[in-house]
């Protein structure tokens, strides 16, 4: 599924965060792995140093996995990372929110963010914020992924990754759908939120229910465990929640970047997940044209 990983670095302790996933990954899908590190042009006088540091840290994940590749090339970070993927065929981009910049909002402008907005290949993130450690009673950093749905075919763009996830590392799926309690209508006195009758909520629910029921059937052929769940309310809040109340190790949510899509996994809901969760996130975008 993802014959090559590219993994930026910074030279940071933040930046590594992204290595361990890396390295798992890697070593399911048998993967090579290009280190990239992007040198400013006021950093050229160290460029020699920084060729020490991949070459070091390309040593020590070739203990764990065999196709490691260290590189160091000069430019822009957030377009040269965007353009080493799109030249050489990379299928999975692995990278901490956070660099030496350190723990600021990358979401205002940061190199994360606009690889994410750019690039149509697959994010995983890996936030500073909080370290995802595995715990001791699993076997795999990714050991529980929530895939979050809205009924969409463009919200089913990551289900192709998340098979291949499953089935390599036997991790259990959780299937969300998120029911809004209501709707948001403009009036004379500006934006109210009117509550949807119960019997309409309940309504909402038995479809999200039956919709998820038939995607759980199509990812339950591999090992691993698929759940169904259904929430009433706020649905980038009831995300986050879940997700951190059920010990969740990756949070799968397709993404659109720029294109203008209105459905709420392309819009504001897939971006406040993508800001705000301390947990990892793979950031799938959804073809053109795709509704």
């Amino acid at each position: 599924m993802w014959q090559k990983i590219l993994v930026p670095l910074d030279g940071s302790d933040l930046a590594e965060l992204a290595l361990p996933y890396a390295q798992e990954l890697a070593a399911a899908f048998n993967s090579e792995v290009a280190l990239l590190y992007v040198s400013e042009p006021a950093e050229e006088e160290h460029r020699h140093m920084h060729q020490l540091y991949m070459e070091k840290v390309a040593g020590q994940m070739k203990k764990h996995i065999k196709k490691v590749s260290p590189l160091v090339i000069s430019g822009k970070p957030a377009k040269e990372i965007v353009s080493y993927t799109k030249k050489n065929d990379v299928g999975l981009i692995i990278m901490a929110s956070h660099g030496r910049s350190g723990i600021i909002p990358w979401a205002t402008g940061g190199i994360a963010s606009k690889v994410i907005d750019v690039t149509g290949v697959p994010v995983l993130l890996i936030k500073a914020t909080k370290p995802w450690r595995r715990a001791k009673k699993e076997k795999h950093l990714l050991s529980r992924i929530l895939l979050p749905l809205d009924g969409s075919e463009a919200g089913e763009a990551v289900i192709p990754y998340i098979k291949g996830l499953k089935a390599k590392l036997g991790a259990e799926v959780i299937l969300l759908e998120v029911v809004p309690a209501g709707r948001h209508i403009r009036t004379v006195g500006g934006l109210d939120h009117i509550l949807y009758p119960e019997q309409q909520v309940e309504a909402f629910k038995a479809e999200a229910r039956e919709y998820l029921n038939k995607v759980a059937r199509r990812l339950q052929k591999s090992k691993g465990e698929v759940k169904v769940e259904i929430r009433v309310g706020d649905i980038a809040r009831e995300i986050m929640k879940f997700a951190e109340e059920n010990d969740v190790s990756l949070i799968a949510i397709s993404s659109h970047g720029h294109s203008g899509m209105t459905k709420w996994v392309f819009g504001s809901t897939a971006q406040k997940v993508i800001q705000t969760s301390n947990i990892p996130v793979l950031a799938v975008r959804a073809a053109p044209g795709v509704a």
